[in-house]
């Protein structure tokens, strides 16, 4: 023990913030699992249908995750018709990725989830608080944008 006193583990802003994030995880998990999908790949099928990314580096960097995450979820997501990918025309090296129509069916289906899931976390929030925590939270985020590996 320092002089400061004793680690006390729920006082701590790493513990709530980990313990907040794993409630919304699973309960998303959970409503993703249903339709086949995963956080990972939700998040896939968000950055190539509702953000307009084709190319896999930009998907990797929009979701917070490595070029290796990145590739398996794309061959694995491709396998199950969510997405196709092509070479590119400048250069046989580039891929392209695109949503095929299962893949935007999926989008679709899992939509009324994760806004159910936002909902119910911020119904327990104040008019403001949300804005205020997404400003907070934003700050504690790497400066480099780093993939993280933490969907």
């Amino acid at each position: 023990m320092d002089s400061i006193g004793p680690y006390r583990l729920h006082a701590s802003l790493g513990y709530h913030l980990s313990v907040a994030a794993r409630q919304q995880e699973r309960r998303l998990d959970e409503t993703l699992k249903t339709l086949g999908l995963t956080r990972t790949t939700w998040c896939i099928l968000l950055a190539v249908g509702n953000e307009g990314l084709s190319q896999p580096s930009d998907i990797a960097g929009f979701v917070g995750i490595d070029r290796t995450a990145t590739s398996r979820a794309l061959r694995q997501m491709e396998a199950d018709g969510l997405l196709a990918r092509s070479s590119g025309t400048e250069d046989r090296r580039t891929r392209r990725v695109e949503l095929t129509p299962a893949g935007c069916a999926a989008i679709e289906a899992a939509t009324p989830f994760a806004r159910q899931n936002a909902a119910i976390m911020a119904e327990r929030l104040e008019p403001g608080e949300q804005e205020a925590l997404i400003t907070l939270l934003t700050k504690l985020r790497p400066e480099d944008d780093a993939p993280l590996n933490t969907l």
